[in-house]
């Protein structure tokens, strides 16, 4: 399978990860890809970005070296609520959400039911600034899949199969594969994503591909599988392809 597009990564403003946003995007830019996206983790995660972080993304280039650069969040999910730490003032400017649930920001200390993050899913399918359902697989926040899976579809929210669940949270597998099936049974698309911390994982997907290749699940569901698949669903759901700087790229082919 090919992919065109990485759209869950990290820089060192996130101070956890060890790469500058140019090196994150010349890496994308070997890789030949169409997008990516520029996921700092938001402010409730220890290590996260200052002030003025997310709303100074605005000067980002739209364009990197042929790559279409989304300005986007990795926001916390803190509640059974949905609530997330993107805050008011960053909102504006974030093209790109992709909400997660983290021991250090997630109710920490308390046990959690399935019926308790069954609901806080539900509640962020609401949320029209969310377009990724990051690492939802992790046994740490079991929900119920059959429930909620087919709702992130109904609310056009991209289920993530991340490949850096392979490497930190393997006890999640099986989950993934879960997910992955019901996602497939009910149409339900996906992105495939690196969740990079450094610029030499940006577009490693080779044991997420490998899963996907096990399940027999269907390449027209993957939508950065194709620029087609991928433009598609950014001119379903974000301004992006409207932005005028887009367009002189477009144009002008450097994109």
């Amino acid at each position: 399978m090919k992919f065109v597009a990485d759209m869950h990564m990290h820089t060192i403003a996130s101070t956890h990860a060890y790469s500058t946003m140019e090196e994150m995007l010349s890496a994308a830019a070997r890789k030949g890809f169409f997008a990516a996206a520029i996921t700092d983790h938001g402010v409730a995660m220890p290590g996260a970005p200052g002030t003025w972080y997310f709303q100074n993304m605005k000067v980002l280039p739209r364009v990197y070296k042929g790559v279409l650069v989304l300005r986007g969040q990795e926001s916390n999910v803190l509640d059974y609520e949905g609530n997330l730490d993107l805050l008011p003032e960053d909102a504006p400017v974030m093209e790109w959400i992709v909400a997660s649930m983290h021991g250090p920001t997630m109710m920490p200390g308390r046990k959690h039911s399935r019926e308790d993050i069954t609901n806080a899913w539900l509640q962020v399918a609401k949320n029209p600034l969310v377009k990724v359902i990051g690492h939802c697989g992790s046994e740490e926040f079991s929900f119920d899949y059959e429930k909620v899976i087919p709702e992130f579809g109904r609310m056009g929210k991209l289920v993530e199969l991340n490949e850096g669940t392979f490497r930190v949270r393997k006890g999640s597998l099986q989950n993934c594969a879960s997910i992955l099936k019901l996602c497939k049974k009910y149409g339900v698309r996906i992105l495939v994503n690196s969740d990079a911390h450094v610029s030499t994982h940006v577009g490693e997907f080779s044991q997420g591909e490998e899963l996907l290749k096990e399940l027999n699940f269907p390449e027209e569901l993957v939508v950065n599988s194709s620029k087609e698949r991928m433009m598609e669903y950014l001119r379903e759901y974000t301004h992006v392809l409207e932005d005028p700087a887009y367009r002189e790229a477009e144009t002008g082919g450097l994109i």
